[in-house]
């Protein structure tokens, strides 16, 4: 199977037409396609005193992946109840759920890039022009290189331009009403919810204090960024639904028209309320991105899903070739 490329579907488009797009890790994995592989997070991952059990769970299940332990904890749980196994096990399998989702957050923390200028300026033009074909901007990305590249302008990388991109804080505070264009749908590293407001670590041009570096000050004092980390979709909604900003930003795909790119999904079932909050939408037509030979095993199940998990009636699905370099 021949796809069309990028560009070819971007110049295809009605004249007019300005498409809005949903970012997978995909795109943070363009930049750096080692620093947020599961792998390489759980080779850095300290789970304090329960360090050597859990990791013995990843070994045992032959994986690397944190949801799928955290999926299979669960299971653990559910499992022991029913066959009523001792309270102490069971509340020890609880822990350990909430020791794997902050373990998670601390190691992503810790192995981000510390300043902006890790990207340099060519990787900042291209990602900026790829960016700024679109209206929207959703991500399930919880790094701040997007963040970066929305606010990171200087006359080095395209004459101060900006890409007319709103996260809908005034100053480092949400508002609920505010004009908003930019949409962190499980959360980022940069975002931490006070208990009664939701607030973000803001970019400083002048790098005096990283964004990274805020986030690791709070970690040090026990308090986490806004962060959906569920292994399942139920559980991420839930989680979605008990937060005014993350929520806002979830409701905000359903009211999408338009076109819409899935850019650096892998597109399983574990996101399936992303998928159908798209299908409640009044959006026409979603192109699919394809890393790789289109035709494989793990892109033949992409595709499926795409079909399966989005189309519809008024709804149509359609492939392009995302093998290109966004980051330049």
């Amino acid at each position: 199977m021949v796809l069309p490329t990028y560009q070819e579907t971007i110049d295809e488009l009605p004249e007019g037409v300005t498409p809005s797009i949903l970012l997978g890790n995909g795109f943070s994995q363009s930049w750096n396609p080692e620093i947020f592989r599961y792998d390489h997070l759980l080779d850095r991952a300290n789970f304090g005193e329960r360090d050597a059990e859990i990791k013995e769970i990843f070994k045992r299940f032959e994986t690397s992946d944190f949801e799928q332990v955290m999926k299979n904890l669960i299971a653990a749980e559910i499992v022991g109840e029913a066959y009523g196994i001792n309270v102490v096990t069971l509340e020890e399998i609880r822990n350990d759920q909430e020791k794997l989702k902050e373990s998670l957050i601390d190691v992503i923390s810790r192995s981000h890039p510390l300043r902006p200028s890790e990207v340099n300026d060519d990787q900042f033009r291209a990602v900026r022009a790829f960016l700024r074909e679109f209206q929207n901007i959703f991500t399930l990305n919880y790094d701040i290189l997007l963040y970066w590249a929305i606010n990171k302008t200087n006359r080095e990388i395209d004459n101060h331009r900006y890409l007319n991109k709103t996260d809908g804080f005034d100053g480092n505070c949400w508002l609920q009403g505010r004009s908003q264009n930019l949409f962190f749908v499980h959360g980022g590293l940069h975002l931490y919810d006070t208990g009664t407001k939701i607030k973000k670590h803001v970019y400083y041009r002048d790098e005096r204090v990283g964004i990274v570096d805020q986030v690791q000050d709070n970690l040090d004092a026990g308090r986490f960024p806004l962060f959906v980390s569920e292994p399942t979709h139920e559980k991420k909604l839930q989680k979605i639904e008990h937060n005014p900003y993350l929520n806002h930003c979830y409701q905000s795909l359903k009211s999408l028209d338009g076109i819409l790119y899935i850019h650096g999904h892998s597109m399983d079932e574990n996101d399936m309320h992303i998928f159908q909050q798209i299908k409640k939408s009044k959006v026409s037509k979603v192109y699919v991105g394809i890393f790789g030979d289109p035709d494989d095993d793990r892109n033949t199940r992409v595709r499926a899903n795409a079909l399966a998990f989005l189309q519809k009636p008024d709804l149509e699905v359609k492939f392009y070739n995302s093998d290109f370099r966004v980051w330049g």
